[in-house]
């Protein structure tokens, strides 16, 4: 019996799926690819705990409509949503449909590792509802008052400029913000602190 985590990736690209199915066979992951979210809905891979990659923009069904359904239905994927065309406000939406992740392209692959491992670690079943909240508000913890009202801009989908206009901040600083809430909380990527943000309730 071959035990290694089964990862589906759904990207319309097919260079794209190769590329992925390769680089997670090399690093000890079992792939099966689906050109749209469509066939992957069709081929019953939602029904196994697993972790998706998908694609936010293709034919059919959208990366997070795929997300939105899957959580809907109680499925036990995890997904990790990749696209080319990445902005604050989609990685926000994405993370508020329950995506594990929100990664741009082209993208390092020691980051889509990283986010693979994360995905099957963290898993939604391995932890309740008021365990995740406590671990996140841990984190969030030591952030100040300013901190915290730049993490909450940013949740709300809000550019730099913008949350510096509403707060009466230069961008720069905006920035230097941004960079603290990355170390205080240890997040590794935005969609992280997304995630870490929403989790606590913010």
């Amino acid at each position: 019996m071959n035990d290694k985590p089964l990862i589906h990736v759904i990207d319309d690209d097919a260079a794209m799926r190769d590329s992925l199915a390769f680089l997670l066979d090399v690093n000890g992951y079992k792939s099966q690819v689906y050109e749209t979210a469509d066939a992957f809905l069709a081929g019953g891979g939602a029904e196994l705990l697993s972790c998706v990659i998908s694609d936010i923009r293709m034919p059919g069904i959208s990366g997070i409509e795929l997300v939105r359904k899957l959580k809907r239905e109680g499925a036990a994927s995890a997904v990790i949503l990749i696209t080319g065309h990445g902005d604050v406000a989609l990685a926000v939406e994405a993370m508020k449909a329950g995506a594990a992740d929100f990664i741009e392209k082209p993208f390092d692959d020691a980051a889509l590792l990283d986010a693979v491992r994360a995905a099957l670690d963290t898993h939604p079943s391995a932890l309740g509802e008021n365990s995740r909240r406590k671990q996140a508000g841990a984190r969030l913890a030591d952030l100040s008052p300013r901190e915290r009202d730049v993490l909450q801009g940013l949740v709300a989908g809000k550019i730099n400029k913008v949350i510096a206009h509403e707060l009466s901040i230069s961008p720069r600083t905006v920035e230097v913000y941004r960079a603290n809430l990355m170390a205080k909380t240890g997040a590794r990527s935005m969609s992280e602190l997304m995630r870490l943000a929403l989790a606590a309730g913010l």
